[in-house]
């Protein structure tokens, strides 16, 4: 991402925009008016009180079902209205930025069955494998985003002094949802049909760290519960995709990117007890392994060009004064490449990175190195 002085600016999830373009259909079905902006509660604490409330600008709002709902069973003879949030990432954009996360709310009279009944559309994916926080079978609109959603329509229909009690159906789609899902993690978690309506915090930190742990737990759930005894932590989806390849015979649940998250994603991985362990990743990484380092982000986890170069020198590498003074891991390896001893400088930094992702996981890990060019380096 370029450099900038400015704050980083803050986005919000798919849940919140599920939330506020519920909350804008409801304000047009009940005060006869689309709002250009609507408060939008963030998750609820406890399921009590939202932790803030924001402002979330609505794309459109009109009388009736969404466009995408035609030939898809739904309430008849029910007034209804549909809004269009645009998903906004902030500054840490990512596959969903953009897509109009639609509500189609229809109002109920029905004292017999008041509340909320919430339903996924078009667009909008469905769990198909064990592991996740939904059912399988049951469209993928999380916990916190459910209870966020709620919250806003119950907190709205109170507001209507002396008003009948009514309830809701609520439908949510996604235009094009189905093929913004091919760029993210729903097929490998046997999401099909769409995205998911995400958000714990309702609101997206550029590079959150809590969100890359999250997606890697998530991952490393859907592994368990189908059944892989065998999870294969790669670095990025580079050496994902050259993990896969050494390991034909394995699952897409079994192979799930760790990211810079070294000691979280060994750990987590390690306590399933799993009969093997495998990290695969180019040498950058490596070499910070060896180094002992949790995390491995390049502006946060510098890597030591000396501690490297005398790891390499133990090895016998003449090229070990020459490491010390590189910028980058890339030209250390080219170096090491063309050194009679590279082979037994890659194997000891190797066996160093080792031992700090078994004291990680608590168990034996078997570390692939590989070239950017698709080479393998190394099998420990």
């Amino acid at each position: 991402m370029p450099k900038t002085d400015r704050p980083l600016r803050e986005g919000f999830t798919t849940g919140t925009a599920a939330t506020a373009a519920a909350l804008a259909a409801l304000s047009l079905l009940m005060k006869g008016y689309a709002p250009p902006t609507v408060p939008a509660p963030l998750p609820p604490i406890k399921g009590e009180r939202p932790r803030a409330w924001l402002d979330v600008p609505v794309a459109l709002c009109a009388h009736g079902p969404a466009p995408e709902l035609a030939g898809q069973a739904q309430p008849v003879g029910l007034p209804c209205a549909h809004a269009r949030v645009r998903k906004d990432g902030g500054d840490d954009p990512d596959a969903t930025t953009g897509a109009l996360i639609t509500a189609s709310v229809f109002l109920r009279k029905d004292a017999a069955q008041p509340g909320i009944r919430l339903e996924g559309g078009p667009g909008v994916g469905r769990v198909t494998l064990p592991g996740l926080p939904v059912a399988v079978g049951e469209p993928t609109i999380n916990p916190s985003p459910q209870a966020q959603l709620r919250f806003g329509l119950e907190n709205a229909l109170k507001s209507r002094p002396g008003a009948a009690p009514r309830a809701l159906t609520v439908i949510l789609s996604v235009p094009g949802g189905e093929e913004l899902a091919r760029h993210t993690l729903n097929p490998r978690l046997g999401i099909v049909g769409g995205i998911s309506i995400l958000g714990t915090q309702g609101t997206v930190r550029p590079y959150s760290h809590a969100a890359w742990r999250a997606t890697v737990a998530q991952g490393l759930s859907v592994a368990r519960a189908t059944g892989c005894r065998c999870l294969c932590l790669s670095t990025g989806r580079r050496s994902e995709v050259l993990l896969m390849r050494r390991y034909p015979e394995l699952p897409p649940q079994a192979f799930i990117q760790a990211a810079d998250f070294a000691c979280f994603a060994l750990s987590a991985a390690g306590e399933l007890a799993p009969d093997r362990l495998v990290w695969g990743c180019f040498f950058g990484k490596l070499a910070k392994l060896a180094q002992g380092l949790a995390y491995t982000h390049a502006r946060e986890a510098p890597l030591d060009m000396e501690a490297l170069a005398a790891l390499c020198a133990g090895a016998g590498a003449a090229c070990a004064p020459a490491i010390a003074r590189c910028v980058t891991a890339a030209h250390a390896l080219e170096l090491l490449l063309d050194d009679p001893a590279g082979p037994a400088a890659l194997a000891a930094v190797g066996a160093k990175a080792q031992a700090t992702a078994q004291r990680f996981a608590g168990r034996p890990v078997r570390i692939h190195l590989f070239h950017t060019d698709g080479r393998e380096l190394l099998a420990l």
